[in-house]
C-alpha cells in the first residue's frame, strides 16, 4: 500500500520521480481500508527535504499511511514559506484531542544550547508527555532522541571533540527483536551531530535497552522494554546528497569541517557519494510500523475526527 499524504504536498511529485508509490487524499478516501496515523514533529529547518526524507521510507510499506505534521506554535520557521506551513501544518492545540498509531520527532539544529534554553522546549516537553498517552509508538531522532531521553529519563548530553560525520558502521545486540527482522550482522547509519549520549547513563536507566551501536559513532538505538519508545541518535533517513549538502554549506560558511567519513569513493569529495544504508533504512521503519505500531494499535483510536 502507499502512503496516504495531502493533496500539493511537494514531496508527492519529488518521490514520483524516484517511482515510489504515493497516494494523495482524493484517491485514498475512495479506498475502504483504515490507515496507520501518523504524526510527524518536524524540528528540522528546512522542513520540505525532512518531509521527502521521512516520506519515502513510510512508503516502503505494505501498510496505508496518513500522516500529520505538526510545527511547534512558538516557533517561526525562517527556511520554508509560510504559506508551505498554513497549507500542511498544524499546531499541537489543534490536534491535541486526536490519537495516533505512530509519531516520529525529528532532529533540530539547537544541540549546543541546554535543552531548557531552546525557545520551544516547554512546548515540545508537553507534547512529549502526550505522546505516551496519545500514540502507539513514537520514534525519536538524532537531537528530538538526546531530548527525549533526557525529558522522560534524566540522561545528559555532552559535547563532542568534533563533529560526528559521515557514515558509520553499526551492529545490533538482540536479533530476536521485530525491529530488527530481515537486518544484517552489520548496517550502516548516517551521523551529523555535535553532541552524544553515552552508554554509561543509558544502563543506569531499568526501563531502557540499548539496541544498536557504532565502535565509532556510540550509541544508536535505545528503546523502552515495551517497545513504546524508540530513540535513535543517527539519520537513517537521509538521502543519498544530505552529507554532502551539509558538508559543502559549512565549506562555503568557512565552517570547521571535515570530509564525512565512509561516503565519498575514494575520500574525494568529487565523486559521488556512496548510498550504503538506503536497505536496512526500509527495513527499519517498516519493522516499527509493523510490529510496533500496526501489531499494537486499536482498529477504533477513538480520537475526535473533525475537519481542521
Amino acid at each position: 500500500m502507499p502512503i496516504n499524504v495531502p493533496d500539493q504536498l511537494p514531496a508527492i511529485e519529488l518521490l514520483r520521480e524516484e517511482n515510489i508509490f504515493i497516494m494523495d487524499e482524493s484517491r485514498a478516501a475512495h479506498q475502504d481500508i483504515r490507515p496507520l496515523k501518523i504524526i510527524i514533529v518536524n524540528l528540522m529547518p528546512v522542513k520540505i527535504t525532512t518531509e521527502t526524507d521521512l516520506i519515502r521510507l513510510l512508503s516502503n510499506t505494505p501498510l496505508q499511511v496518513e500522516v500529520d505534521f505538526l510545527r511547534m506554535k512558538g516557533h517561526e520557521s525562517k527556511n520554508t514559506p509560510e504559506v508551505h506551513m498554513k497549507a500542511f501544518y498544524r499546531t499541537f492545540d489543534e490536534l491535541k484531542s486526536r490519537k495516533y498509531d505512530g509519531m516520529i520527532f525529528t532532529g533540530a539544529p539547537v544541540e549546543m544550547l541546554p535543552f531548557e534554553e531552546v525557545t520551544y522546549w516547554k512546548e515540545l516537553t508537553k507534547i512529549f508527555d502526550w505522546s505516551r498517552e496519545h500514540v502507539t509508538s513514537s520514534v525519536f531522532i538524532c537531537w528530538a532522541a538526546q531530548a527525549g531521553l533526557y525529558h522522560f529519563y534524566g540522561v545528559p548530553k555532552y559535547p563532542l571533540g568534533k563533529k560526528m560525520f559521515g557514515v558509520f558502521k553499526h551492529r545490533n545486540l538482540n536479533d530476536t527483536l521485530p525491529i530488527f527482522r530481515g537486518f544484517d550482522d552489520e548496517y550502516f547509519v548516517p551521523h551529523s551531530r555535535h553532541t552524544e549520549v553515552l552508554e554509561k547513563d543509558i544502563l543506569k536507566v531499568p526501563e531502557l535497552n540499548i539496541v544498536s551501536k557504532s565502535d565509532q559513532s556510540g550509541v544508536n538505538i535505545v528503546m523502552t522494554e515495551d517497545g513504546k519508545q524508540f530513540f535513535i541518535t543517527g539519520h537513517s533517513e537521509y538521502s543519498r546528497y544530505t552529507l554532502d549538502t551539509e558538508y559543502k554549506r559549512d565549506l562555503k560558511k568557512k565552517l570547521p569541517i571535515e570530509i564525512p567519513d565512509n561516503y565519498y569513493p575514494d575520500n574525494n569529495p568529487d565523486n559521488e557519494p556512496l548510498m550504503r544504508w538506503r536497505g536496512h533504512a526500509n527495513l527499519l521503519v517498516s519493522n516499527w510500523l509493523n510490529y510496533y505500531v500496526y501489531q499494537a494499535t486499536p482498529y477504533d483510536l477513538g480520537y475526535t475526527d473533525y475537519e481542521i
